[in-house]
């Protein structure tokens, strides 16, 4: 039977990669793309489109029975910044629209869910080096506790109700297709622009900050992989912890110096850099290599080419 697709939160910074990954690999016409707004012109042009409103079940069965959904992959959230900004609508959104989909899987109407966690769900507690898939998680921001608290969900309703939801802990995203959305790790983004544009950067955290990151293609790859593979080989039903590589600001300053010799970079650590320091420097990531053979392609002199490259005028 051919697979129908739902990507709910399709406009976002992971959502609209995803969505044109998904259309190559299983046909534009099997893909739903959907959001609260539309998104850029290959995402609108080049498959189907709905105007969603994730925490609406209503809204969301009828969208699911019209298409015959199969898999649901709920890519909309508000991220760890503008979260500490609106804590309430955060909350909701991240919750309600999870809660939704778990139910329409649970009376049958979906088959799989894949639902994106973060590093955001560990806390100044966790062990920062080599963080372990099973360790202690007090968040201490709101998008932090949404993730955890859905994690539990997600693993309740597997084991509960026989729920097939997969998820991943991403790390910071690095992408030059879409602009990131309000997270802690924005700057490995901005900086490449900035470089680019105006060959210096002032970053908003310090400059020896040292965060768990990836490129977005192995991000995208990772997802596609971990929901190819067969139930049975699922082991961790909360969320997989997933690494590629990590760095500071001023490491990434100088891979972008061996390419622009006269880029300058200064710090200005504002708000974020508190969220920053609550999460860990680097990712224990063996229960998704041994699970479902994970690897990454990108480490941060290949992310670096890769960005200057595609974003060069």
């Amino acid at each position: 039977m051919e697979k129908s697709i739902l990507i709910i939160g399709a406009c976002g910074q992971i959502g609209t990669e995803l969505t044109l990954a998904l259309r190559e690999t299983y046909g534009n016409d099997s893909v739903i793309a959907s959001d609260i707004r539309e998104g850029n012109e290959n995402l609108m042009e080049s498959g189907p489109f709905e105007i969603l409103d994730a925490t609406d079940y209503d809204a969301l069965e009828e969208v699911v029975a019209y298409y015959e959904i199969s898999e649901v992959y709920l890519m909309a959230a508000m991220l760890s910044a503008t979260a500490e900004k609106f804590p309430m609508r955060a909350w909701n959104l991240n919750m309600n629209s999870l809660f939704n989909v778990l139910n329409l899987a649970k009376e049958k109407k979906i088959d799989k869910i894949f639902w994106p966690s973060s590093i955001a769900v560990f806390g100044p507690n966790t062990p920062k080096e080599n963080t372990p898939q099973s360790t202690i998680m007090e968040p201490s921001t709101v998008y932090g506790i949404s993730k955890q608290s859905g994690e539990r969900w997600c693993d309740y309703y597997f084991h509960k109700f026989g729920v097939d939801v997969r998820s991943i802990r991403y790390p910071g995203l690095i992408s030059w297709k879409t602009m990131p959305g309000g997270g802690t790790t924005d700057y490995a983004v901005e900086i490449y622009h900035k470089a680019l544009a105006e060959k210096s950067y002032t970053c908003f955290l310090k400059a020896d900050t040292e965060l768990p990151m990836m490129f977005m293609d192995d991000a995208i790859k990772a997802t596609l992989q971990l929901m190819d593979t067969d139930a049975e080989n699922v082991k961790v039903r909360s969320s997989y912890n997933l690494s590629a590589m990590n760095f500071t600001p001023s490491q990434m300053a100088e891979s972008i110096q061996k390419h622009i010799t006269d880029f300058k970079i200064s710090y200005e650590p504002d708000f974020r850099q508190a969220i920053a320091d609550s999460w860990p420097s680097s990712i224990n990531d063996q229960e998704a290599r041994r699970d479902w053979g994970w690897k990454a392609d990108f480490d941060l002199e290949k992310t670096t080419k890769e960005m200057l490259e595609n974003l060069a005028p």
